[in-house]
């Protein structure tokens, strides 16, 4: 068979953590309107971080190790922005070059780090039950589980008073500002809350895959933004939160299922950065493509 469960299991389950990506890239770029390019080593990061406090046999606190260390990444991102005046890209790009560095640190100054022999959240919630059906379906329904419960949180924190400061910030900060809002204050919030998601996303991979690499977070703002957008061509743009989240977990799982097509029709390993920027170009100018199509189509009818 061309797809096959196991295939549509596992797009699942990756397309799952990379959610919480793309749940990240949501609230720092769409609601915040703030481009942080500090993903990649920020999802590094957490990978890194979850790793090593696996290893010293606390997989659940290392999933908490991780998205702790994800919001010191935002919070130094959002310090170089609002304290030294350093652009939001730039700030990012300075973030994920010293993480680069720090994580090598964090994994004993190794490129890469086995956990494979030690148990994980996964093992863990497997051992649960010896029924087959759980053998087979733990990790997803622990996934799905671990998702909802984040974006329920975020749904939950974006409709606070300090959630709507920070909608409010990426919508019009110089309104906000006349309001006396603290603006460095709402972006700081928002980014460390959107790269806590990132950090979490680490550590899960790092389980999932029972290793921790150097590379591993290499092009995640790539794929983040293709999940973005592919969910939101699919929602729509505009919406209530709600929608946008939905639209983060359709674009994200439905990434992943392109992935596995790519790999089913053999597209070579080294090509994945190639099909990711066409999928994130042709989501984008698939609204304008729509219009020049619907156009196209009234000029004919008129002749």
């Amino acid at each position: 068979m061309f797809i096959t469960t196991t295939i549509v299991q596992t797009a699942l389950e990756v397309g799952l953590i990379y959610a919480l990506v793309t749940l990240s890239l949501y609230l720092s770029f769409t609601i915040l309107n703030v481009c942080d390019l500090s993903t990649d080593g920020c999802y590094t990061l957490g990978c890194a971080v979850a790793a090593m406090v696996t290893i010293a046999g606390h997989p659940i606190l290392a999933l908490f190790a991780a998205i702790i260390a994800g919001i010191c990444s935002g919070f130094i991102t959002a310090f170089l922005q609002t304290k030294m005046g350093i652009e939001s890209i730039l700030a990012g790009i300075i973030v994920n070059t010293g993480l680069y560095t720090i994580n090598l640190v964090v994994m004993g100054v190794s490129s890469n780090v086995s956990i494979f022999g030690v148990d994980t959240v996964f093992t863990l919630v497997k051992g649960l039950s010896d029924n087959a059906f759980w053998q087979s379906w733990s990790k997803l329904i622990l996934l799905l589980v671990i998702v909802l419960i984040a974006c329920g949180l975020m749904y939950f924190f974006l409709n606070t008073k300090l959630g709507l400061s920070i909608r409010a910030t990426g919508d019009n900060p110089s309104m906000v500002k006349s309001s006396s809002i603290n603006t460095a204050f709402t972006i700081t919030v928002g980014l460390c809350a959107a790269n806590a998601c990132t950090g979490l996303a680490g550590g899960l991979i790092a389980q999932y895959n029972k290793t921790s690499d150097i590379n591993l977070g290499t092009g995640m703002v790539t794929i983040a933004l293709a999940s973005l957008v592919i969910g939101e061509t699919i929602m729509g743009r505009k919406g209530s939160i709600v929608k946008g989240i939905i639209g983060v977990l359709v674009g994200s799982c439905l990434y992943r299922f392109i992935v596995a097509l790519a790999l089913r029709l053999n597209v070579p390993t080294e090509a994945f950065k190639l099909v990711s920027a066409l999928i994130v170009a042709i989501a984008i100018a698939g609204p304008r493509l729509k219009e020049y199509a619907k156009l196209k189509k009234a000029m004919r009818g008129e002749e």
